[in-house]
């Protein structure tokens, strides 16, 4: 993407939140990274997010996540829109992080700085300095997971900023969904953080998913995304039921530790993850692996349904 047009324009679909395989030795497995992405991209999404929450950046040194980018972008060029994440505790980091993302044709996705006590003026002046830093402009993640959950009346503020291009909301509560929905539509690009229950914000008027067990199931995922474009909302809600008993096994195992053992569980490569996540330890690998075997077969009855 060149400039803030362009990625207003295409940041909306369906997009792949990538794990970052890492092998035994803890450095990243770029050849497993790169057949995960052309099995998505193979199966049509509309865009992909590297380097999140679940690509584990925290984990990353500033060197390591610039070397992610590059390959990832010199691997999907313009084909897709590509979201990279540049969120840091330090303004500094997110900053060079930002102006690297933006220069490789991504789109940076920003978080509010995580320290204590930031006051939502200093939030609001965070983002007003980073905005210039990108040509492409900037999405805003709204990451409750890191400590900080932004309120609709922060964001319609930061909404007003030149150059915010798009959120990525994860606080999906029903009345956050309902402001956002109502009153920041058609202003940015409005993403669903989550794939665990995507069908309200979508319904609400959300421009897209961004989805992590799309890793692990993406055709079945794909599917229930496409059923729910279509206008086929009971379609959809009977596809997203199948893989509840793994939704349900994430939320106790935690994530992406569960999303890259069902990976490899598949044979896709999903790698290990650093410290301080520990892999799934045998016996919830073994509680994993017969969930995982009926949503593989399940996907494949989709597959041979739509090839029919």
């Amino acid at each position: 993407m060149k400039d803030i047009a362009e990625s207003q324009e295409r940041l909306k679909g369906l997009f792949n939140i990538a794990v970052t395989p890492f092998a035994d030795d803890g450095t990243i497995d770029f050849s497993a990274l790169e057949e995960n992405l052309g099995r998505v991209i193979d199966l049509g999404y509309d865009g992909i997010l590297i380097g999140g929450t679940y690509g584990e950046f925290p984990t990353m040194r500033l060197e390591e996540r610039a070397e992610l980018f590059g390959r990832v972008m010199e691997l999907v060029g313009d084909r897709l829109p590509v979201m990279l994440c540049t969120a840091d505790s330090d303004p500094r980091a997110v900053g060079e992080l930002t102006e690297l993302a933006s220069s490789l044709g991504g789109a940076p996705m920003v978080t509010a700085p995580y320290v204590s006590e930031v006051t939502e003026d200093q939030i609001v002046a965070f983002f007003q300095a980073m905005a210039p830093r990108s040509r492409t402009g900037i999405v805003i993640y709204n990451a409750p997971g890191i400590g900080i959950t932004l309120s609709p009346g922060v964001l319609e503020r930061l909404a007003e900023i030149d150059g915010i291009v798009a959120l990525k909301q994860g606080d999906l509560s029903p009345t956050a969904i309902d402001v956002l929905a109502s009153r920041l539509n058609g202003r940015l690009r409005l993403f669903c953080a989550s794939d665990l229950a995507f069908l309200g914000p979508l319904s609400a008027g959300f421009d897209g998913l961004s989805s992590t067990n799309s890793c692990a199931f993406p055709e079945l995922i794909r599917a229930a995304y496409a059923a729910l474009a279509a206008d086929e909302a009971a379609r959809a809600g009977e596809l997203q039921r199948l893989w509840y008993p793994f939704r349900a096994m994430a939320r106790r195992h935690g994530q992406p530790q569960s999303t890259k053992a069902a990976m490899n569980l598949r044979g896709f490569r999903g790698g290990r993850v650093r410290p301080p996540l520990r892999d799934l330890d045998a016996g919830a690998r073994q509680e994993l692996a017969p969930v995982v075997a009926a949503i593989a077969e399940a996907s494949a009855g989709i597959g041979r349904s739509n090839a029919a």
